[in-house]
């Protein structure tokens, strides 16, 4: 500042917030804080436009704000009304993975970043789990274990998949840690696409059972350093595995793939 008090250099102007969106903050910040329920109805447009002192554009402006969010649902006709909706994993997972694609994220990059927080949650995982966490990795241990003990001739490899990532699911979910269980919900669909395109890839049946029964050995001895609360041999050994893993699913031309190579 100068001596007048002035700013130095070029000041940007700030845009002063319209008032559909000042009504929105408030009608958000009850919802996040559990004034406004799931299922609640809001008072009447009638009773807003009064309570607030607003016209009814500029009410309805606000509510497609929140509609964007997903926050609430606005039922049109003679049995109208706003509802108010609880923020759904899809909605941020859709927008998130439309990010990942316009950026050109590779799934590579994608890998990498599993291969961060992935370890971490494991070693959150064995410091804090339960025996109800336990019975239920070993439960994901053993539906896979039946899968693979069939055989790989005229198996459903989507299966195969999506009981490996049942166990990763429960990593993530069990962890503890509320920010990395929405984390890894938003990235599901990203990553399950990715999988299930290394799988569409994968030709030698052979290969594939000896790659999963290694994984199945890989959750075996992870669920004996949970029980034993070992988190840092649980950290290291989840880490070592997905990099085993990432060496199996980003070979070749996998690796320089984008992800929105995964959605066309």
């Amino acid at each position: 500042m100068d001596p007048a008090g002035r700013l130095n250099g070029a000041a940007k102007p700030v845009r002063a917030p319209k008032t559909a969106e000042l009504i929105a903050d408030q009608l958000r910040a009850s919802i996040v804080r559990g004034v406004l329920k799931q299922g609640d109805a809001l008072p009447t447009e009638v009773e807003l436009v009064k309570q607030f002192g607003v016209s009814r554009p500029t009410l309805r402006e606000a509510f497609r704000i929140l509609e964007s969010e997903s926050l609430i649902s606005v039922r049109r006709g003679s049995r109208g009304g706003v509802l108010v909706c609880a923020p759904e994993t899809t909605v941020a997972a859709r927008n998130f993975g439309l990010l990942l694609q316009m950026s050109g994220t590779t799934l590579t990059d994608l890998y990498e970043a599993r291969k961060v927080f992935e370890p971490a949650a494991a070693q959150m995982l064995a410091r804090r789990a339960t025996d109800e966490d336990i019975a239920e990795l070993k439960a994901a241990a053993d539906a896979l274990a039946a899968l693979v003990n069939e055989g790989a001739a005229g198996a459903d490899l989507g299966e195969w998949t999506a009981a490996v990532f049942r166990f990763h699911d429960l990593i993530m979910e069990r962890a503890g840690n509320n920010t990395l269980r929405l984390f890894n919900a938003v990235l599901r669909e990203v990553v399950t696409r990715h999988m299930a395109r290394v799988m569409r890839t994968a030709t030698d049946n052979e290969k594939i059972e000896k790659q999963f029964k290694q994984t199945l050995r890989a959750f075996r001895k992870f669920i004996t350093l949970v029980e034993a609360h070992d988190d840092v041999a649980a950290r290291d050994h989840w880490a070592a595995h997905m990099e085993r893993a990432g060496r199996r699913m980003l070979w070749g031309d996998l690796a320089k793939e984008t992800v929105i190579d995964l959605y066309v």
